[in-house]
Order: C-alpha cells, then structure tokens, then sequence
C-alpha cells in the first residue's frame, strides 16, 4: 500500500466503523427514496396508479413507522447490554472493539432508515404533496423497505447469539492482535530506518514537542520525511500506544533547514485520547492478557478462559515469528524505534504468569507454550519467552502449595509446534 494512502485509509477505517455514520448513511438514503416518488409517478400506467390509492398505503406506513421506532429501541438496549456484559465479563477494552461491530450497525441503521422513510412518506401524504397518483409507487418502496428490513432482522437474530460472549470478545481480540502483529511484522520500523541502542545521534539536536496530551495513535513516516528535505535527519521516540505530555520531545531534528514546517511535521504524529489497535501490536496483546487475568481473578475463577487466551497468544506469535519482514526503507530520513521483542512477550504473558502461578493447570499450559516459542525462528522472540518461561517458573514455585506440582511444572515439554512453515511476504 503506498504510504501516501496509509493515514487517510486508517481516518476512513475509523469512520467507517462509527455507528452514528453509518445510521446517518441509511436515514439520508430514507428521504432520498421518499422524494424519489415524485420522479417516478411519471413512469406508472394509469390503470396501475388507479388499483392502489392513499387508504391502502398509509395504514402500512403506518404500522411500519410505530413498530421501527419500538425494534430500533429494543435493538439500542441489546446493544448497550451486551457492551456492559463483555465488558464486565472479558475486559472493558473490549468495547472499542464492540463499537466496530458491522453487522449491529447495519441492523440498527435498516431499523432507523425504515423508521425515517415511513415517517418523511406519511408526512407527504398528510401534506398533500403525495396523493393517489404516488400510492402505487409508495406502496411499491414499502415492499422493498419491508424485505430489506426481514433480512436486517434475520441477521440480527443469528448475530444475538454470540454478541457479547466471552467467546466473542476473544475472537474480536484475537482477530485485531493478529492484524496489528502481522502490520508490526512486516513493518517494524514503520517505513523508516530502525532506531537501535546502536544508533549514534548527532550531538546538535532539537526536539519536536507534541501539540496536545494523549496516546501516539499514528505516524506518518513519509511525511516526516517529506518535510526533513535532503540533509534533515528524524529521530522518532515514541511508538504508536505511547503515551506524551503536551509539550514533550516526540523526535528530535537534526540538519533541518530554518524554514523547515515544524507544525507540519507534528501534524505526521496522530495524538488520541485512547490507543488503539491498528499498529499498536503491544494494546492488541494486552487487551488479551487483561481478559487472562481477569479469569483468573478470584470472583471469577474460569482458568479455562485463561488458558484459551494464552494458547491464541502463542499461535499469534507463532505466526507473526514465520512473516517475512520488509526490507523497504521509504523514509530514510526518518529512523524509527521498533518494540522489542521483550516488551512483546511482557505484554502478552506477564499479567497470566502472575495472576496463575497458584493455578497448575494454568502454569503448566503457560509454561509449555512459552517453551515451544523458544523453537521460534525470530531469536529475539525466543530468547525473550525463554526469559518469561523462567519467570514463570519461579512465580509458581513460589505460589504452588505441593512440591509435586513445583516438580512437574519443571519438567513441562514444549508444545508440538511445525517447524518447517517457510516465511510469508
């Protein structure tokens, strides 16, 4: 994808997964098939028009405004029930994720856009602006809103049996943490050149300060690296999920110009309120990690969630381990930090190997995972699960009541893992 495309595309996929546009979207198109009537009419054979007239249509209307209004309520209630339940039941990050759900907001969107157009007809005809000549027209749309909104109903029945699952705020979870760490995979340096403790700084720098307070959300690389020009020199040091002060150095220039657009350049980095997902792989993790330890918290007790959640972090970072990294520097200009592969794995892991050392159920499972990263074709990524299979280890042994658990957990084998799956592009 060009980088140029990259931030307008991440605005859009925001947008497109607002509710309030998508409903805005479908009561628009409502008036608009309203008003369509008044072209329409012209195309009705007279002894068509004259077989339907405004007695037959407005009860229809009718009864399709009221009961919209009632179902589009009910549908408001369900949805804002089954938030609180993942929330409550998975992890209160799990909402942001809900908030993205399409097919609730489509159904919402039928329900409202089939309200709005019944409503905006009925008052045309009370107007007078709609008269017999339009009934068979009206009547006509009606039948098309209708089988649009059975179809809407159907998909929202087959929907309501998972919204709000546990297991629904796993594969949400799951589905997001696999496309950041795949993004993160493929593009560790987002573009740029990679920012290591081996990289030497100029000694005349300035910083870049940030405009506002809240989470690094996006970075804009290339045009970072538009505005440094031939001989400035970018040094990123923060990553998208980190959290600066108003005021505080995002980067520091080196060799800029003095007519060099600083605003322009603060502008590369989108500050939030919240993280999010999209390349924010270590928020991705730990929105899994949270719904671990809250299983595994004594007012729940379900260590097989736990377990669930630890076994998908591993085939994530299994799969991660086997995508082959982009060679391509677009902005070498700009040097960027990627996360390390510690920090990662901390992300994932900690919170589980701490909350469930008492459990052995969910040690032995952690710590069997862990060991099966260790065969990990990344070494950084297996060096640092073997570091956490240590912890892990010792945060048992210091929970566990039996010394035959403490020996057995010792004596855990790795996961049988295929080793032979070569690196995806």
């Amino acid at each position: 994808m060009p980088d140029v495309l990259k931030k307008p595309l991440l605005l859009f996929r925001r947008y497109y997964h607002a509710l309030w546009l998508r409903v805005t979207l479908y009561a628009l198109m409502s008036l608009a098939v309203s008003l369509i009537t008044l072209v329409l009419r012209r195309y009705i054979p007279e002894e068509l028009a004259q077989r339907i007239d405004t007695a037959a249509v407005l009860p229809v209307l009718t009864i399709l405004a009221s009961s919209m209004l009632a179902v589009s309520t009910f549908t408001l209630n369900v949805m804002v029930s089954a938030h609180s339940s993942a929330a409550n039941t998975a992890t209160p990050r799990i909402h942001r994720l809900l908030l993205q759900d399409t097919t609730t907001q489509s159904v919402l969107a039928a329900f409202i856009g089939a309200f709005i157009f019944a409503l905006s007809t009925i008052i045309l005809f009370r107007t007078h602006l709609y008269g017999d000549d339009e009934a068979v027209v009206v009547m006509a749309l009606t039948i098309v809103v209708v089988v649009v909104i059975i179809i809407a109903m159907l998909r929202w029945i087959e929907h309501l049996s998972q919204l709000g699952s546990l297991d629904n705020s796993l594969n949400l979870a799951e589905t997001e943490a696999r496309r950041s760490m795949a993004a993160l995979r493929k593009d560790p340096a987002l573009g740029a050149n990679p920012l290591t403790p081996e990289t030497i700084l100029p000694e005349a720098t300035s910083p870049l300060r940030a405009p506002k307070t809240g989470y690094i959300q996006f970075i804009d690389t290339r045009a970072l690296n538009s505005c440094a020009g031939d001989h400035g020199l970018v040094y990123i040091l923060h990553r998208p999920g980190a959290f600066v002060l108003e005021g505080t150095a995002l980067a520091q220039l080196s060799g800029m110009s003095p007519d060099s657009d600083l605003d322009a350049m603060a502008r590369a980095f989108v500050i939030g309120t919240t993280r999010t997902h999209e390349i924010d792989a270590e928020f991705s993790l730990s929105t899994l990690s949270e719904i671990s330890s809250k299983a595994l918290s004594p007012g729940v007790n379900d260590p097989g969630t736990a377990i669930d959640a630890v076994t998908r972090m591993t085939a994530l970072f299994w799969e991660a381990a086997h995508i082959a990294p982009t060679d391509t520097v677009r902005a070498p200009q700009v040097f960027c930090p990627a996360p390390s592969a510690r920090a990662l794995i901390d992300a994932a892991f900690a919170a589980t190997a701490r909350d469930g050392a008492g459990q052995i159920e969910v040690a032995r499972t952690l710590r069997r995972c862990l060991l099966s990263l260790t065969g990990a074709p990344d070494e950084a990524l297996a060096e640092a699960a073997r570091e956490m299979a240590g912890r892990a280890l010792d945060y048992a042994r210091a929970a566990l009541p039996l010394e035959s658990e403490k020996l057995e957990l010792g004596d855990v084998p790795a996961q049988s893992f295929s080793t032979t799956t070569e690196p995806t592009e």
